[in-house]
């Protein structure tokens, strides 16, 4: 995104103890993380040349930046505020992902159109193995506040990325940034859109609708099987999937076959 709010109020309140120059560092760095729409490297020095930091004051004025206003994580540095108020954005643009939830939901109830929505969930179970590290349900509560969807069913979406993308990296913990973005993402999805003008309002529309999402993802988009090129491999897993501009770009058909 190219814009955001910005509220001078709120930012003299939380910033009143920084200097000039760890000002225009903040600044730098939530510019990126606006347009990007991605959590900050958590490689130092890359992001040290991604924004001219060069001197040492200049890097320990980053230091004390990310300190006091980013959370490391696996995926990155990320800023909660911002999280939120990007979900808040994507929660009302509908025309974006428009036609591909007319291309899942068609596939989705044209090859199982009989399917109950508890049968999704009991063949999701299904295709688990017994295995000695499973994710316990203390790491699975939501880590931001109510909203006014139905609780976002973490476990029955992690079973169905499972049930039909078996062959990507399955995750053993699922908290933190991880969650916060399943989270907005489960919100963000369940907006009426042109082909689903009621969008979901309830768990069992929902993990139908994500049912239909993850089988997309698996047979009609380039995701699934992952990109070669001459010197390495890659392929997705369930939290690049979910970051917002990746969710994003599947949405619009951007990784289509």
């Amino acid at each position: 995104m190219h814009h955001y709010p910005h509220n001078i109020g709120d930012y003299r309140k939380d910033t009143s103890h920084l200097s000039l120059l760890e000002h225009g560092i903040y600044r730098q760095l939530l510019d990126t993380y606006y347009l990007e729409e991605v959590p900050l490297s958590n490689d130092l020095a890359k992001l040290m040349r991604s924004h001219s930091i060069r001197t040492n004051d200049e890097q320990q004025a980053l230091q004390n930046v990310l300190t006091d206003f980013f959370s490391l994580t696996e995926e990155g540095y990320i800023h909660h505020r911002c999280d939120k108020e990007l979900a808040h954005i994507y929660g009302k643009s509908e025309s974006a992902r428009a036609s591909a939830n007319a291309r899942w939901s068609r596939k989705h109830k044209e090859s199982d159109a009989n399917a109950m929505p508890t049968q999704c969930e009991h063949d999701a179970n299904g295709m688990l193995p017994n295995t000695q590290d499973p994710i316990p349900n203390t790491q699975l509560k939501p880590s931001l506040g109510e909203t006014k969807f139905p609780p976002c069913p973490y476990e029955s979406l992690l079973l169905l990325w499972k049930k039909h993308l078996p062959h990507l990296t399955q995750p053993r913990t699922w908290e933190g940034s991880r969650q916060a973005n399943m989270k907005s993402r489960w919100i963000q999805a369940s907006k009426p859109s042109q082909y689903s003008p009621d969008g979901y309002k309830t768990k069992e529309d929902g993990i139908e609708w994500w049912d239909g999402f993850f089988s997309y993802i698996a047979t009609d988009t380039k995701l699934a099987e992952g990109f070669e090129s001459k010197d390495r491999s890659w392929k997705p897993d369930l939290q690049w999937i979910l970051l917002p501009a990746n969710f994003q770009k599947i949405i619009d058909g951007n990784y289509n076959k």
